[in-house]
């Protein structure tokens, strides 16, 4: 988030750190993806060589301990700090971007008069907060995009995004206790957005984050975060659905027995599938509620109609899992390529191997915040 409101003049103080100048916005900075199990960092340069594209220059996994965060709630601001603190150590930058978690986001879309003064139209979206989320517009800090809308000629069309104004700073006082100015807060789907849709891409895309602990969902249109949820069904719940049919086996044979066998129905992994049918069934019907909701809210405008599912996270690896969600919602689902807006991955090799940068897809899209 890179701007906010509120009335209180000490909080203004506090905010005019928290939010730098516009020069400060192609700092050298690193993206920092924090979630409630462990903390993922990365960040680029120019590439001198081509003078095109960019280069990996850092990028780590830190965990974090049990308890620190609960549901994207900073529980523990001395630990997060200290997990921070390591990646300035690591990487020698000071600046950071950091993700917000989507449980704590609130979105909505409103419309303003074509025509309305610049300056005016945070007022406005002052007065409609507290109509559309749970949150006085004192207690809130939110941001706002314009949505490119030719199709009326009388209104301007605005998504908004809200948080509570300590669930913020309870990150940016992790951030600066660690000794790291953070240069913007980012809800987690949009920052995933800019690392896997390609860049000017004008569709509508759901983007399904199949992490650990949870699944988030994110609906972009336009290049614009317009819809975010979260399923709190992950990679986990997997894990405890093979070990109730195969008994006690380690997380790392299970992770393998995932991506090796997964979905694919067949006489050698019946036993397999039929475990994690369940889980995943579960899964799919919530995902599914969310795009029928959605397509029937625009039915008026196809071009708001989900194109495509992109899956990333760090459980997105499962054999079958793009052709389950393809046959199941009947939209083409594809793993992401978390690099196509860095570099092309036909001629440079990242040094994090694909399986694995499904889940730095959020710190990808962060780190890139300087060079869109």
């Amino acid at each position: 988030m890179t701007s906010a409101y509120t009335s209180s003049m000490s909080v203004l103080s506090t905010l005019g750190k928290i939010i730098p100048p516009p020069e400060y916005l192609r700092l050298p900075s690193v993206g920092v993806d924090i979630s409630d199990t462990s903390l993922k960092y990365v960040q680029f340069q120019p590439d001198t060589k081509s003078g095109m594209n960019l280069e990996l220059s850092y990028w780590g996994d830190i965990d974090i301990a049990d308890g620190v965060l609960n549901r994207g709630t900073v529980s523990d601001v001395k630990q997060l700090s200290e997990a921070i603190r390591e990646v300035r150590e690591r990487t020698g930058l000071e600046t950071l971007r950091v993700s917000l978690p989507e449980e704590r986001a609130y979105l909505f879309e409103t419309e303003i008069k074509k025509g309305t003064p610049f300056k005016e139209i945070r007022g406005l979206l002052e007065f409609r907060l507290e109509e559309n989320v749970p949150l006085s517009p004192r207690d809130a800090f939110f941001d706002y995009d314009i949505l490119d809308d030719e199709a009326s000629s009388d209104v301007l069309r605005v998504s908004v995004t809200a948080y509570a104004q300590e669930t913020i700073m309870n990150y940016y006082e992790a951030c600066v206790s660690a000794g790291m100015t953070p240069l913007s807060f980012e809800v987690e789907a949009q920052a995933i957005a800019r690392a896997t849709i390609p860049a000017g891409d004008q569709g509508t895309h759901l983007i399904v984050d199949f992490g650990k602990t949870r699944t988030g969902i994110g609906i972009v249109s336009h290049g614009i975060l317009m819809y975010t949820s979260t399923i709190d069904i992950g990679g986990g719940d997997l894990s405890t659905a093979l070990r109730r049919q195969l008994g006690e086996v380690e997380e790392s044979a299970l992770t393998k027995i995932k991506n090796t066998q997964g979905l694919i129905r067949g006489i050698e992994g019946a036993d397999v599938y039929e475990a994690l049918l369940p889980t995943m069934s579960a899964i799919l019907d919530e995902v599914r509620t969310r795009v029928q909701y959605w397509n029937m809210r625009e039915t008026s405008r196809e071009d708001r109609q989900v194109q495509s599912v992109i899956l990333c996270g760090g459980s997105v690896n499962m054999k079958g899992l793009p052709e389950y969600f393809s046959e199941m919602l009947g939209v083409s689902s594809v793993r992401a390529n978390v690099w196509q807006n860095a570099f092309p991955i036909s001629k440079t090799v990242p040094e994090i191997g694909r399986r694995y940068s499904y889940g730095y897809s959020t710190a990808v899209g962060l780190a890139l915040t300087p060079f869109a």
